[in-house]
């Protein structure tokens, strides 16, 4: 059994101490050992190294979740293992649960095609441009759209472009001409052919994507399957995925028995008819378009991101497929693998109580300002006491900031923040911005946090 050494600051330790207790009984010894430091997200690895004596009889040491510095370095020294725990107490038995069974999200089955579809109003810059951005988030394939009654001219240029920077390439065109254009000029996929235009596949090297004649229509697709299968022809087969509330039931129908009389062929959803013709968060609609994609085993999905709405659906897309092959392939429930797709609301947004907050702000002996929220509203204490309120201008006057500027500024910010996360159960951590999931990118977070001159992270 291992024996694992805790590292806090006085603030932390009651709560610390208190969820080792009810996580009673566990597979490894523990102590606690407070560093004599009043806010344990102070903590760095220099004052580690200066105030705990070598050797440890421990076999792991954990440390705040906001420790800075080189853990590596600490176990070098120490000899035994050094880790960040969680941001907060209170998500320790969440911690050691996911430590127990991690999930590999390095892995995922489908593939993302990512669609330009305004490529032929594009120069070939601004198509490479695009292609490096879809690229960032995800993509695996550059959908080159092509658009009707347009011009294209740079057409094959773009197709080469593209190949030059080591991207692979679709084209996507209701045109045979522009097919084949794009098909001679290298493109590796051309959406899409049915019946009537499998000739294409015969005059060019492209993988095609096969379509019905028309959506109700599900034996020319079956049609073209067998012929392409009988040559021996890589393809990709799509019954097309229709927007809500024309037949998108109906569509998904129409993938389950595709899939039922064909157990082995590569199939294509594109799901931009969904996420763009929604007027709703992306994110969830991805989770659950993924979700079906991995039942049924769909090896591509073809994507935009048009609508301002969808901007993410990109990377929201590459979340899905990683966290929900993670639970196809563990069969279980896609809850605790990864919470990206989670944008808005938090699974455990407020993990204390007012009590247990109170309790916290009794033990301050300094005047700086601590923010956090409870399901009951924000909550700003420091020496002087607790206040409580569900708007932060009921809050700002008792601060007594009219003459400290950057002070004022910092807790504005804070409480601004503060009330966002309360008002729609999300977590809160001072000083650290709001987590958005992949809706936003993620910058060094070391460079997230600004401060008033002379002010420091303020929550134990």
């Amino acid at each position: 059994m291992d024996h694992i050494l805790f590292l806090t600051g006085r603030l932390a330790e009651p709560s610390l101490l208190r969820v080792l207790d009810s996580m009673a009984p566990t597979p490894f010894s523990w102590e606690v050992r407070e560093l004599g430091l009043q806010v344990a997200a102070l903590m760095t690895a220099d004052m580690i190294q200066r105030r705990v004596p070598a050797p440890l009889a421990a076999q792991r040491v954990i440390v705040p979740g906001r420790c800075r510095g080189d853990l590596d370095a600490l176990a070098l020294h120490y000899g035994v293992p050094f880790e960040r725990g969680p941001e907060e107490v209170k998500d320790l038995p969440q911690f050691f649960g996911r430590k127990a069974k991690p999930f590999d999200l390095s892995r995922y089955e489908t593939e993302i095609f990512a669609e330009i579809v305004d490529a032929p109003r594009l120069d070939l810059d601004g198509i490479a441009r695009r292609a490096r951005e879809y690229a960032a988030q995800g993509a695996d394939v550059i959908d080159i759209g092509c658009l009707p009654e347009t011009p294209f001219a740079h057409l094959e240029d773009a197709v080469r472009r593209l190949k030059a920077e080591g991207y692979r390439v679709s084209v996507d065109s209701m045109r045979t001409d522009e097919l084949l254009r794009g098909g001679r000029a290298g493109a590796d996929y051309l959406m899409s052919l049915n019946l009537d235009t499998l000739w294409i596949a015969d005059e060019v090297p492209s993988t095609p994507i096969l379509v019905a004649r028309e959506p109700g229509d599900p034996a020319s697709l079956d049609a073209a399957i067998e012929q392409l299968s009988a040559r021996g022809r890589a393809f990709y087969a799509d019954p097309i995925l229709d927007p809500i509330p024309f037949g998108l039931a109906v569509s998904v129908a129409r993938y389950v028995r595709l899939r039922e009389r064909y157990p082995d062929i590569a199939i294509m959803m594109g799901i931009g008819n969904v996420t763009e013709l929604t007027e709703a968060d992306t994110s969830g609609i991805n989770a659950v378009l993924l979700g079906m994609a991995a039942e049924l085993r769909i090896g591509a999905v073809l994507t935009t991101s048009v609508s301002l709405h969808a901007r993410r659906a990109l990377r929201e897309a590459d979340v899905a497929r990683r966290m929900m092959h993670a639970a196809r392939e563990a069969q279980v429930l896609p809850k605790g693998i990864n919470s990206d797709l989670a944008t808005v609301h938090a699974k455990r947004p407020f993990p204390y109580n007012a009590d247990e907050i109170d309790e916290l702000a009794r033990g301050v002996r300094d005047p700086n300002f601590r923010v956090q929220i409870s399901a009951d509203g924000i909550h700003v204490y420091n020496r002087d006491g607790h206040l409580r309120a569900e708007d932060p201008f009921a809050l700002y006057p008792q601060l007594n900031l009219d003459t400290d500027g950057g002070h004022a500024f910092y807790m504005g910010v804070q409480l601004a923040r503060a009330e966002i996360a309360w008002r729609l159960g999300k977590r809160f951590d001072q000083d650290q911005p709001l987590d958005w999931g992949c809706a936003v990118d993620r910058p060094d977070e070391d460079l997230l946090a600004w401060r008033a001159p002379g002010e420091t992270m303020k929550k134990g």
